[in-house]
């Protein structure tokens, strides 16, 4: 994928949702993986020319598995003259030596983005933005379908009471194939995954699961994707183009 088309989507999803508003503060919270560096690509360019002012900065939360350095990561936003904060903290011991948990994505997940968002609130930001794709939303339907009994899925924008923040997730038109394709077009300096849950996850099982009905039933996913966009979710926020009618 070019830079140019993932412009278009990033762009489209902005627009489509009310993304970015004048003089915004968004973190870009880094995994190290090939999603979250590609957002920082869109947000970094779409910055250039976007009517709407808005400045950007990086967060990393560290879960403290041995081996990892994210120095890559920091001359990369050294390169696009964004601050990068990196978060140091113990959630990896805590959840698989000190705890032992059975089944620790859920704990995890909860801790990651209880770090994040202090040191988004501490960096002065007012929305931090998530990388998740468009395969990422209809896999968590599916989840939600197979595990809750509810059609649902993640938003295009979620507003925080807790913490007045805003999370918005501007790559939701964008495919997981195309974010690999642009990951090796421009040499993203991704940080492998070292945690032991990596692929045995429920998400790795609806991924498979997805792939699996889509080779079955050519453009099932993007049938899937529009039911979502169209299925009146409670919580998401209403595109432009409704409001504007």
């Amino acid at each position: 994928m070019e830079l140019q088309r993932l412009l278009s989507y990033t762009r489209k999803a902005v627009d489509d949702y009310q993304l970015i508003e004048e003089g915004d503060r968004i973190a870009v919270g880094i995994s190290g993986g090939k999603d979250s560096l590609t957002l920082l690509y869109a947000l970094k360019n779409l910055q250039r020319f976007y009517p709407k002012n808005f400045s950007l900065a990086a967060v990393t939360v560290s879960l403290g598995f041995e081996g990892l350095d994210f120095f890559a990561i920091q001359d990369l936003c050294d390169k696009f003259e964004i601050p990068y904060h990196l978060v140091t903290t113990e959630i990896g011991n805590i959840i698989f030596h000190e705890r032992k948990e059975a089944s620790p994505c859920s704990l995890c997940a909860k801790m990651r983005k209880g770090a994040l968002n202090e040191a988004v609130l501490e960096m002065g930001c007012n929305k931090v933005a998530y990388a998740h794709h468009r395969d990422d939303i209809i896999e968590t339907m599916l989840l939600s379908l197979i595990y809750e009994g509810r059609f649902h899925s993640f938003s295009p924008k979620t507003y925080l009471d807790r913490t007045r923040l805003t999370v918005i997730r501007p790559m939701m038109y964008v495919q997981e194939s195309e974010v690999i394709g642009f990951m090796h077009k421009y040499h993203l300096p991704v940080v492998k995954n070292p945690c032991p849950a990596d692929g045995y996850t429920k998400r790795e099982y609806a991924k498979a699961l997805l792939s699996q009905i889509n080779r079955e039933n050519p453009d099932a996913k993007k049938r899937m994707f529009h039911a979502i966009l169209n299925g009146n979710i409670p919580g998401w926020p209403k595109k432009t183009e409704t409001l504007s009618r």
